[in-house]
């Protein structure tokens, strides 16, 4: 016996809620070793078969393929075990569920959700809380510098005191900020490019930079590299070589690209895969990552005097929009046609933001029509008149549980106001700065509460000549 396994799809539940059964959500990665270990042990014993196949309904979604049922659902990244009701609410779960903890944990799901049916559908109206409420006034530009640096780690660089991510924003900021010997932001900058140049972030043999470290010390680093992570990476030591003219930071560049274009690129029809993990890469063209990519090659063909890089990075744009791009419906996510996901707010406006990248690398002026065909199309689907703002997904009546309800995340929004910005100064259309300084006035006042996250919003100010 297998895991009858259904994709996230109405139908499934639909056969549900006529069963009158919970739905098992997992939600996966293929880079995730936790999730490996889950398929190997958790869901290869007999008695979680039986369990799954006789009292739940079971899907299972793809993190990178579905961010937006992921962002929505997620108990603490991947793996994600989730209890739904077979209208989509969350009434329990967790994370990694060994083999001998699951089939307990599903007969106390199946039992409460048998017992208490009523009460536990009733949830729909109160899932997920209230946003924190945001300050009551808008910050100065200076309190809320200071409060991006709060939780710099002044003994091991980056944010936090726990397991490091590679937060880049805080460190572009930084740059714009100041760049000078004596400047407190170069120290910032040149501390936390070292120390993950220098810990297990990097991958002192076949190059790049993986997902994440567990210590505080950027130490215990996760095994997988994702394209995501390793684009933006490249981008900041790049801009951090020229700012800061540092040979060491441009080495460190090159060495990114030497893995990225060894590892993940297709050198045929250009593109690039999606993640490794030891051995084994995802080779598939994810649109917003290649979009990141492509726009960080650019920056690098220019800064490294690298034409070669520069018409890859063009001819890989052009691959994902010949593959995703359907006029006046934006950009599809990836490339797989059986798990094409459109209207993502975050795909627009990477692909927005790296076709003008190709046109001012090119001048060709198509891609910069491109760029202002995607942002119109996110203002005429995702824009909020009413609480100014852009939505994360395109809106549709056939969605399931908390996909009905949009959100307005608050990087992507940052991202998107930033878009605007450069759209309105190419195009010179009105419509952009004013969407651009709309969205940024409502993002103000909860700036405060995202920490180093907010240099995405004093990055977005900075782009669009607000500072």
């Amino acid at each position: 016996m297998s895991i009858p396994w259904l994709p996230w799809s109405i139908d499934a539940f639909a056969q549900a809620r006529m069963a009158a059964k919970p739905v098992l959500l997992f939600i996966s990665a293929t880079w995730c070793r936790g999730c490996d270990d889950m398929d190997r042990t958790t869901y290869a014993a007999p008695s979680v078969q039986k369990l799954l196949a006789d009292r739940f309904v079971a899907v299972r979604v793809d993190a990178d393929r579905r961010p937006d049922i992921f962002e929505r659902y997620t108990l603490g990244g991947v793996p994600t075990t989730a209890f739904l009701t077979g209208d989509g609410i969350i009434f329990g779960g967790g994370t990694y569920v060994p083999a001998d903890r699951m089939v307990g944990a599903l007969e106390q799901a199946a039992a409460a959700f048998a017992s208490r049916r009523d009460e536990i559908e009733q949830l729909s109206h109160g899932v997920g809380g209230a946003p924190a409420p945001p300050s009551a006034t808008a910050p100065s530009p200076n309190d809320l510098i200071a409060g991006v640096f709060e939780t710099y780690d002044t003994e091991h660089g980056g944010f936090g005191s726990g397991g490091k991510f590679p937060i880049t924003a805080p460190l572009h900021l930084a740059l714009a900020l100041g760049a000078e010997a004596s400047s407190p932001f170069r120290g910032i900058v040149e501390h936390t490019l070292d120390a993950m140049r220098d810990g297990a972030l990097y991958d002192a043999v076949d190059g790049g930079f993986f997902r994440c470290a567990a210590s505080r010390d950027w130490q215990n680093a996760s095994q997988e590299k994702l394209l995501e992570v390793n684009a933006a990476l490249l981008r900041l030591y790049v801009e951090a070589a020229d700012v800061l003219e540092s040979d060491r930071y441009r080495e460190t560049a090159v060495d990114v690209l030497r893995y990225v274009q060894t590892c993940l690129s297709d050198p045929v029809d250009g593109g690039w895969a999606g993640s490794q993990r030891g051995d084994t890469v995802d080779r598939t063209i994810y649109s917003g990552w290649n979009a990141q990519m492509a726009s960080a090659a650019l920056r690098a063909a220019r800064s490294l005097d690298d034409p070669s890089l520069g018409e890859f990075a063009v001819k890989s744009l052009e691959r994902v929009l010949l593959a995703g791009y359907r006029p006046g419906a934006g950009v599809a996510h990836c490339d797989d046609a059986d798990a094409q996901v459109r209207g993502l707010l975050d795909d627009q406006i990477q692909m927005a933001g790296a076709s003008l990248d190709a046109f001012d690398a090119t001048g060709n002026v198509v891609y910069s029509m491109m760029a202002e065909e995607l942002g119109h199309y996110v203002l005429r689907t995702m824009w909020d008149d009413a609480e100014p703002g852009f939505l994360d997904r395109v809106g549709g009546d056939d969605e399931v549980g908390l996909l009905k309800q949009r959100a307005k995340p608050f990087v992507s929004n940052c991202e998107a106001a930033s878009l605007m910005g450069r759209l309105a100064a190419a195009s010179g259309t009105h419509e952009f700065r004013e969407k651009a300084e709309a969205a940024l006035s409502s993002l103000a006042a909860a700036a405060p509460s995202h920490g180093p996250l907010a240099a995405h919003y004093l990055l977005a100010v900075r782009e669009c000549g607000l500072r």
